[in-house]
């Protein structure tokens, strides 16, 4: 859907989609800390309304707000400031819904309240981000709802264009040419993982594969290149699930940054 505007100044975009799971499960995994850093990123929740909410990007980059909204298992909505220089506040509001065979459908809307339109390409960025980390969402949900979860992140900018910098990725990691259900083990001289592919996605702005793990740790791996113009950035991102998971995401954390390092020599900053 594109960005939709109305006479009270108000600019949104907003999106549907449908995940396995009780409300109960989807709540936990969408409202709390535990949960959205099982397929988000780390983030803290103080969970009634006029708590802080905080995501933590890694390398400094945070975003924080308020919790506007807090009615578990359905409603949930929080304003984020200065999630973009001099732009207003962002408002988001996710609903859930429960269907039949324990699934539920989530709605997320983003809103800003201005007339202005500068902040507009920024905000329909939300609409193009959001589908990825929803499909770790599900598979979390399927397979690992609840469970404590750990992650690791690296990512660094990479000298060619995206095709390239995906190509060098894709050969590294033995990716290239897999399918969805393929089964895929790292290369000799890469940290293990071996898993199976269940999302393989690319537009102009991405190219990503996300596997279903099952050693070093149950979990998923998401491998990705993404960017737009001269700027084009790597990476590989793992969440680790169950009761060994910190353990294991402390231990891989410093391999994956010298393998990362290794691939793409002082291009820019480990993440």
């Amino acid at each position: 859907m594109a960005l939709k505007k109305d006479d009270n100044g108000r600019r949104w975009v907003e999106m549907e989609f449908l995940v396995p799971g009780t409300p109960e499960q989807v709540w936990q995994a969408i409202a709390t800390g535990p949960g959205m850093a099982a397929w988000f990123a780390p983030t803290t929740v103080e969970e009634h309304v006029g708590g802080a909410i905080e995501f933590d990007f890694g390398c400094g980059a945070t975003s924080s707000g308020l919790v506007t909204e807090w009615d578990p298992p359905v409603r949930l909505g929080y304003e984020e400031h200065g999630w973009s220089g001099e732009a207003p506040p962002v408002a988001t509001e996710v609903v859930v819904t429960s269907r039949s065979g324990d699934r539920c459908v989530v709605r997320m809307v983003h809103s800003l309240f201005t007339d202005r339109d500068d902040w507009d390409d920024e905000l329909e960025s939300f609409e193009t981000g959001w589908p990825g980390f929803f499909e770790v969402l599900r598979l979390y949900l399927a397979h690992f709802a609840g469970q404590p979860a750990a992650g690791v992140r690296v990512m660094t900018v990479h000298p060619g264009g995206l095709a390239a910098a995906w190509a060098s990725l894709a050969a590294a990691l033995g990716l290239s040419g897999l399918d969805v259900a393929s089964t895929w083990r790292t290369p000799a001289g890469v940290p293990p993982l071996e898993g199976i592919v269940e999302r393989v996605h690319q537009d102009s702005q991405n190219r990503e594969v996300m596997v279903r793990l099952a050693a070093p740790n149950p979990g998923v791996a998401v491998v990705g290149s993404f960017g737009t113009g001269e700027q084009t950035s790597v990476m590989v991102s793992i969440y680790f699930y169950g009761a060994e998971a910190a353990t294991v995401a402390a231990s891989e954390k410093a391999r994956w940054e010298a393998w990362m390092a290794d691939l793409v020599p002082v291009t820019g900053p480990q993440r």
